[in-house]
């Protein structure tokens, strides 16, 4: 190669690190700027799970988890039956609205037309939307009127409605996932839509439907405005379906501004209990998105 293209290929290299110098400093600064912002986006999660460990961990004991709580001016208790009584709740919640969601979710991906879904999927996003106390409401209207008493099970209609839509998106979603493929060979080799659907299609996309389930669980499990019009709140065990019913959410509600120590202290407690129970979920939701087939 001669003295003039090799001089020729030098200015050109060195006019290229000079152009591609700028656009390298450009991009350091923008990353450094997305971890600064992203930073301050997580900041306010970290502030309240540390806020909420150092507040409600030192009534972390044995008592916390076994004895009712207390009444005013009373000290010791713990928050057992709340624990029982939201776990009663959301497993109310979740026979009605998980079943519904599901199958809900599967005649839109499976069998429907392209309006219709359009549709469906539309009032889906509505109700997803529609904030929380207006669902008490509409729950206490139809099912505490209905019945004349505060229950468990108007609680769990209530918190149910609040879980339907994140089902029914999570799971279209879901099978939206499932490569068409997969329906095409089980229909080549003679199984019907029905039995494409029931072992091929829903085990498939299992794990992300469990995923949307118990982030739909964690969403019922720390609301609060639905249950103080349909569950009420009573800091006895739960002794029935149609009684009032204690849970952590309201127990947080009416034990945070009352001016004794001690229920506050079981306030912050229980919050940390909701706190550990959402990341809880999150852990398995992630867990079990990473256990998918596609």
């Amino acid at each position: 190669m001669s003295t003039t293209t090799q001089e020729r290929y030098s200015k050109s290299d060195e006019l290229e690190r000079s152009r591609s110098r700028p656009r390298t400093i450009i991009g350091t600064l923008l990353t450094i700027l997305a971890f600064i912002l992203l930073g301050i986006a997580l900041l306010p999660l970290f502030l309240v799970i540390i806020y909420v460990i150092i507040r409600g961990a030192s009534r972390f004991d044995l008592n916390l988890f076994t004895e009712i709580p207390p009444a005013a001016l009373q000290e010791g208790g713990g928050i057992a039956s709340a624990i029982v009584g939201t776990i009663i709740l959301v497993a109310i919640a979740s026979v009605i609205s998980i079943p519904i969601g599901v199958l809900a979710a599967v005649y839109l991906s499976e069998f429907s037309s392209g309006r219709i879904a359009r549709w469906i999927r539309f009032a889906t996003n509505v109700l997803s939307g529609v904030p929380s106390i207006i669902i008490g409401i509409f729950a206490y209207g139809v099912v505490v009127l209905s019945t004349g008493t505060f229950s468990a099970v108007a609680g769990g209609f209530a918190l149910a409605i609040l879980m339907l839509p994140v089902v029914v998106r999570t799971t279209d979603e879901s099978l939206q996932i499932v490569p068409q493929e997969v329906r095409w060979a089980s229909v080549g080799v003679g199984a019907s839509d029905f039995h494409t659907v029931l072992l091929i299609v829903l085990p498939a996309a299992l794990p992300a439907i469990l995923t949307g389930t118990t982030l739909a669980v964690a969403r019922a499990a720390g609301e609060t405005a639905p249950l103080i019009f349909t569950a009420l709140f009573t800091r006895y065990w739960p002794s029935g379906l149609f009684q009032p019913i204690p849970s952590l959410s309201v127990l947080v509600y009416n034990y945070a501004a009352v001016p004794y120590e001690n229920q506050q202290e079981l306030a912050w407690a229980a919050s940390l209990i909701l706190v550990l129970l959402i990341l809880l979920t999150s852990i398995i939701s992630r867990w079990a998105t990473g256990k998918s087939t596609y």
